[in-house]
């Protein structure tokens, strides 16, 4: 028989529910009546003492909230049905600490990681909660319900701290997206700013090698008038002079 796989929540023993009447074999029945009563109880326990009605409704009524709260696990195995419910054997000192040497023990078989975020602690922890929920639900269904809202808050908890680590891993990942696409028409807009800014820096040269030319042709021009101007200021005062030394000779008194 392929049992499911191993968890820290204890069980009972498997049943077989229903099978298929095309195969029936040997090996089938015989899983059938060795599933059905369970190992320790192959002893025959004298009769125990008549209980109380109360009680036993009580018990019924644990075990009842219990299978709510830990659904029983079913598992196919060819065309039969197998159904394994929680144990409602209630628990000693001694189980709370083969759970927490089982939890450690399977903590370092599992290779969980001590920090961070790690599925598999998380799966061993929450097996663990589980059956602390089942031992004390045993002796106290109202404990257990409580136990059972604590678990559901927590796990709702971390199911919206999960939907909003994946969102904003989505989230960055589109702006990694968006900033990478960005990222090549940004090169290709300074691509074309330098040179833009080259094709303006040929013009500022040359308006500046024409303003030098302008500048030094205007120079000398300006020089050649300054020239021109000063031979004329000279020659009208030359001609200026000697017009004023003829007519002081025609306007001087004869002796």
């Amino acid at each position: 028989m392929i049992l499911p796989a191993d968890s820290l929540l204890k069980y009972d023993n498997p049943v077989l529910v229903s099978k298929s009447t095309s195969r029936k074999s040997p090996k089938g029945r015989l899983l059938r009546v060795s599933a059905l009563p369970p190992v320790d109880s192959l002893p025959v326990p004298p009769p125990p003492m008549p209980k109380s009605a109360p009680a036993e409704a009580t018990k019924q009524e644990n075990e009842e909230i219990l299978n709510v709260i830990l659904p029983p696990r079913e598992w196919m195995e060819g065309n039969q049905l197998w159904v394994q419910q929680v144990s409602s054997t209630p628990c000693t000192r001694a189980d709370v600490v083969n759970l927490e040497e089982l939890l450690d023990t399977k903590l370092q078989q599992r290779q969980a990681r001590q920090m961070g975020i790690c599925p598999i602690r998380r799966e061993l922890y929450s097996q663990c909660f589980d059956e602390l929920i089942r031992q004390v639900t045993i002796n106290c269904a109202e404990r257990g319900l409580l136990l059972l809202r604590v678990r559901n808050e927590i796990q709702m908890t971390i199911a919206v701290y999960q939907t909003l680590y994946e969102s904003s891993m989505a989230f960055g990942m589109r702006k990694a997206l968006q900033a990478e696409e960005g990222k090549g028409d940004m090169e290709k807009k300074i691509l074309e700013l330098e040179n833009e800014k080259q094709d303006l820096q040929k013009q500022l040269n040359e308006q500046k090698a024409k303003c030098d030319a302008v500048e030094k042709r205007e120079a000398e021009k300006r020089q050649v008038e300054e020239k021109k101007h000063n031979e004329e200021i000279l020659f009208l005062r030359r001609t200026n002079q000697q017009l004023k030394t003829q007519l002081e000779q025609i306007t001087a008194p004869k002796k």
